[in-house]
């Protein structure tokens, strides 16, 4: 069924709460890994990938927290979420949004990959008539 207004506003602020409680454990980790590269130990390329996702999210976080800070701002999040896809930072986002992201990132896998196939029958079809 449909929820109340108060029960979408605790959802909100849960959601926010859980998203800025997950910064800020990415944060510290990160923190961590900075200290390492600081003392010359290597990371590997996961801990590598963490590191640039939590700089590109506190980056990110600047634009946010003025919707978050300003009063009434909130209203226009949605709309410069449509304008500006990737502003928000990855702890913030749904797990609707997470696999729409993935659907996207498939989809345009299997579009190169039908591509490369039909340039490689085609190459294939050449050297044949070459050959022949």
């Amino acid at each position: 069924g449909k929820k109340s207004l108060r029960q979408k506003v605790v959802d909100e602020l849960k959601h926010y709460y859980n998203g800025f409680h997950l910064l800020w454990i990415d944060t510290k980790v990160a923190a961590r890994m900075v200290w390492r590269l600081l003392h010359g130990q290597v990371l590997t390329r996961r801990e590598r990938r963490r590191l640039l996702r939590t700089c590109a999210d506190l980056f990110r976080l600047v634009p946010f927290l003025v919707f978050v800070i300003v009063p009434f701002m909130e209203f226009l999040l949605p709309v410069f979420l449509k304008l500006f896809p990737e502003m928000l930072p990855s702890t913030f986002e749904t797990e609707s949004k997470k696999e729409e992201k993935q659907k996207k990132k498939l989809n345009a896998k299997l579009e190169l990959a039908k591509f490369l196939q039909e340039t490689i029958a085609e190459m294939a079809k050449r050297n044949k008539a070459d050959t022949g």
